[in-house]
């Protein structure tokens, strides 16, 4: 799959819902797009899981800057 952008990969994810969703798709179509879907939702989850990596809070210690791993809270 060519690189895409998170956005576009969502935007295409939720069209993929919509047509699959429509019930006007034949079996072999069905299939096809659910496959694409799968697909584009692990590109999705690859680049949320390399962004959380990537995201550090900087925190003000007096003079020096530390840097901590981001927590997300639950």
């Amino acid at each position: 799959m060519k690189e895409i952008k998170f956005e576009e990969a969502i935007q295409k994810l939720e069209e993929i819902a919509k047509e699959l969703e429509s019930g006007t798709l034949g079996l072999d179509e069905s299939v096809e797009k659910f496959e694409e879907g799968m697909k584009l939702s692990k590109t999705c989850t690859k680049m949320l899981n390399e962004a959380e990596k990537r995201i550090n809070i900087l925190i003000n210690n007096g003079e020096e800057i530390q840097e901590e791993n981001f927590v997300p809270e639950e």
